[in-house]
């Protein structure tokens, strides 16, 4: 193709000078390269074809042009710096206070206090030497918040605190430990902050219980409106005006590693919330925490997390987070140490700082995909808070609806993370055998805050932990659970199965061993003895294995071979079960423990 001169006038317009393409031509080009792959529809079944669909049933196309702008109004942030919070669970008070005051002078600019190890008691401590007056509070302490928060505003006195959240939540205690709604207690701190500490809040809207059940991000945002409805006609059913109630909620939303649902996520939270101001008269705007995603880190490859939070980080400032906590990369080891937080907050600096992503109002705004994608998502969530609401209301429905809406969709994210189709670096895909485990002194993570682990409550889950269920096993083997990879033909023919295999062997913590290029079914079988396992998996093409998947089963069997796989599809005799891409990878591990004997 000739591209014609662009002229200096032209250089406004990036596509001057260029044919103009139509959605015609993608579908027939993308046809033509889905088509090598064996699929064989028309160019008018590309889109439906590459359509993926989110938890919500939101659906994500493969292209996106300006006829999928909505007409819904975009609400952003004002331009700059967001707040850098940092948590603090630490339950010696030393502890805790020296590590404040490291972060204090290395860039954060707020603390969030998780207080339910150290108690109440310990904020005189915690806080010594803090300037209250410039650093804001956060307070978690969960059934202890109203002790919490009179202990808080004696160390505060006659000072004029710029900001902070004195953290009462009784429907977010309620999903996470089950206990009983009773919002006495938060008006009477929100009719006392609103009298005499104006700038201070004193209510926390708590979407991280729905998150952290493995609920979808609709279900997060509709379960926050829902929430914040509760309280506002608590606050003004007390005597506040709309505004005093608008003005003492604080919402917070876990960010995760898909970037574009994040920052959707806030935006449409900011969207949702305005409808809510719109519809009681309220001044609107959303004051919004957003934390890095608990139920996606890892124990295992705990490095991996620094990039997850980094990915999760970007988005919420993308998103228009009013302030992020980075958790560190260790959190869910127990106690992060003093470097996992200077990486955590220098996270958050460097988006800030040399990365200039605070800089610009709504970044996202405009983009045709995250554009339709923050419409779609807002609707999803307006209908769920619509049901709650049906329902009762959102203490009500913390019975039964959400309960049960919420392990829905758990049990769907639980079947995609057994069959890879969520992947999670470092433990599903590319695990590594030989890693060094880290250990950290035992403490709260950020899931179990506000009383998570009672047990009582809307469950806690992490993705990764069903393959580290199974990895622990392995690792406490006397000798590492092992497996036979048959390498059927040239190296060329058996790479990229047994790459294949090993990996999702790898992913339950059992090693593999091969038998060497080949197609002799009496070599592979004298090999397969040697290995001392009882179980064996076939790797190579199709071709070879037409010609010797067979011979080679029954070489094995009579060698011993209590299971036989077969890395790819397809039937040949003496093979049990296949393993291939989307496959049950939990269902293989497990059986493979009962094969070689290992107890779960």
């Amino acid at each position: 193709m000739t591209v014609p001169p662009v002229e200096l006038d032209d250089l406004a317009d990036p596509a001057a000078g260029f044919p103009q393409a139509t959605r015609e031509q993608w579908r027939t080009l993308a046809a033509e390269v889905l088509r090598r792959s064996g699929w064989d529809g028309s160019p008018d079944e590309v889109e439906a074809a590459l359509t993926t669909t989110t938890y919500d049933g939101v659906a994500v196309a493969p292209l996106y042009d300006a006829a999928d702008l909505p007409t819904a109004p975009r609400t952003a942030r004002a331009p700059g710096p967001w707040d850098v919070r940092q948590r603090h669970a630490d339950p010696d008070p030393a502890a805790t206070r020296e590590a404040i005051h490291a972060d204090l002078e290395n860039g954060v600019t707020s603390l969030w206090l998780d207080l339910n190890a150290s108690g109440p008691a310990a904020l005189p401590a915690v806080l010594d030497g803090v300037l209250l007056d410039l650093a804001p509070v956060v307070l978690d302490a969960g059934p202890r918040t109203a002790e919490a928060a009179e202990t808080f505003l004696r160390l505060v006195g006659g000072v004029s605190v710029p900001a902070g959240n004195l953290g009462a939540d009784p429907i977010g205690l309620a999903a996470r430990t089950g206990a009983t709604v009773d919002t006495a207690a938060a008006v009477a701190l929100a009719r006392r902050c609103a009298a005499d500490h104006p700038g201070l809040r004193a209510i926390t809207v708590d979407a991280l219980p729905y998150h952290d059940a493995g609920g979808a991000d609709a279900e997060e945002l509709g379960c926050s409106v829902a929430t914040g409805v509760a309280y506002l006609r608590a606050l003004t059913g007390a005597g506040l005006t709309a505004e005093q109630a608008f003005g003492q909620l604080e919402f917070r939303y876990a960010a995760t590693a898909d970037q574009f649902l994040t920052i959707a996520k806030l935006r449409a939270a900011r969207r949702l919330w305005a409808r809510v101001a719109e519809v009681v008269g309220g001044p609107g705007g959303q004051l919004q925490h957003a934390v890095t995603s608990s139920a996606m880190m890892t124990v295992r490859d705990p490095w991996v997390n620094m990039l997850r939070t980094t990915v999760a980080c970007f988005a919420a400032g993308v998103g228009g987070a009013d302030a992020v906590t980075v958790q560190p990369f260790d959190a869910c080891l127990g106690l992060p140490d003093a470097f996992a937080r200077r990486i955590a907050r220098n996270t958050q600096s460097l988006l800030v700082e040399e990365a200039n992503v605070a800089r610009v109002a709504d970044p996202a705004g405009g983009s045709w995909y995250v554009e339709r994608l923050t419409e779609d998502l807002a609707v999803r969530a307006w209908e769920w808070f619509q049901e709650i609401e049906r329902a009762g209301g959102m203490a009500a429905a913390l019975e039964r609806l959400v309960p049960e809406r919420l392990a829905a969709t758990r049990a769907g994210r639980a079947d995609n993370l057994a069959h890879r189709r969520d992947p999670i670096t470092g433990v599903s895909e590319f695990p590594d055998l030989k890693e060094r485990a880290v250990s950290r002194r035992p403490g709260p993570g950020l899931a179990a805050a506000s009383g998570a682990t009672s047990g009582e409550g809307l469950p806690v889950t992490r993705y990764a932990e069903e393959f580290e269920a199974l990895r622990d096993l392995a690792d406490a083997q006397p000798s590492r659970p092992t497996v036979f990879l048959a390498t059927i033909g040239p190296v060329a023919a058996h790479t990229t199965r047994a790459a294949f295999a090993a990996n999702l062997f790898a992913a339950g913590g059992v090693a593999t061993v091969t038998s060497g290029p080949g197609t002799d079914p009496a070599a592979i079988a004298a090999a397969f003895r040697d290995s001392g396992t009882p179980v064996a998996c076939l790797c190579s093409g199709d071709r070879l294995y037409g010609e010797h998947a067979a011979a080679v089963a029954a070489a094995l069997r009579e060698a011993g071979a209590r299971t036989v796989w077969l890395a790819g599809k397809g039937e040949y005799e003496g093979v049990d079960a296949t393993l291939y891409a989307g496959c049950d990878a939990l269902g293989v591990l497990r059986a493979t423990f009962d094969d070689l004997g290992v107890p779960r």
